[in-house]
């Protein structure tokens, strides 16, 4: 499945609900002066030439917005409705303000509830000046585009919860995930770049472990995986690195790749 391409992956946040550090926490990985050991909430941003979206808006949005010094944004995909992926939608205000336009996000319908219960204001028929625009846009199974970034759903498992993983041409996201049924996998086949979460090295009832997701890597012969959504557990990112296969490796906050 390729692309018009090339595709620029920004990785906006690489870290779990709770970030890395964690809030209170004095375990030597938050404790780390290392900054690739400082995660916000998982996000990643594509761009083209001409097209700019990201995928899901967290606590952090805002910050990553800033630190990214993204200026236009022409969509937001939504993985899932937990609240480290949608809580900074309320932010997207800025972009209606700047662009003169609703934001279009894109996602399935029970996200769609969600993001309507936790935002209603944005929906209210009658609005309070200055509330975000948000143009609902539904997504199934089927491909779908955003100016000339073309994505490919994937059903992934997050325990029972059903979580929208994408390919955009050769690159594949996916968050979230303990499972991934078999014809799933088969639209990830031919990837160059997989990018997977990886929480912590024990394992956990709803995300895949680090060895969970060396295994599915290499059972899908991508030959570039990055991982993400990383907890403390997993310990810093210096020593993790040192153990992983080659073409393994663990993404960071600003990490950049072009696909």
């Amino acid at each position: 499945m390729n692309g018009s391409g090339p595709y620029h992956i920004t990785f906006l946040g690489t870290g779990t609900s709770s970030g890395v550090p964690m809030i209170a926490c004095p375990c030597s990985v938050c404790a780390s002066p290392d900054p690739h050991d400082k995660r916000l909430r998982s996000s990643v941003l594509v761009e083209t030439a001409s097209t700019t979206i990201v995928i899901d808006t967290t606590p952090d949005f805002r910050y990553q917005m800033l630190r990214a010094d993204v200026r236009k944004l022409d969509g937001v995909v939504i993985t899932h409705s937990h609240k480290d992926h949608i809580a900074g939608m309320d932010d997207v205000r800025a972009f209606n303000y700047f662009m003169k336009r609703a934001m279009p996000v894109y996602s399935n319908d029970a996200s769609e509830e969600v993001i309507m219960r936790e935002f209603p204001y944005a929906f209210a028929d009658k609005k309070y000046p200055g509330v975000p625009e948000i143009e609902l846009i539904t997504i199934g199974m089927e491909p779908f585009t955003i100016g000339d970034i073309t994505l490919r759903p994937i059903m992934v498992w997050h325990m029972k919860m059903p979580v929208w993983g994408f390919r955009i041409g050769d690159f594949t996201y996916i968050t979230d995930a303990n499972r991934i049924d078999q014809a799933e996998k088969e639209k990830i086949i031919g990837s160059k770049v997989l990018v997977l979460n990886a929480l912590r090295k024990e394992k956990h009832i709803s995300h895949f472990n680090l060895e969970e997701a060396i295994t599915l890597v290499q059972e899908l012969n991508v030959p570039t995986a990055y991982f993400t959504h990383i907890s403390h557990q997993l310990g810093t990112h210096e020593e993790v690195s040192a153990t992983l296969p080659e073409g393994i490796h663990l993404a960071y906050d600003g990490l950049k790749i072009t696909v």
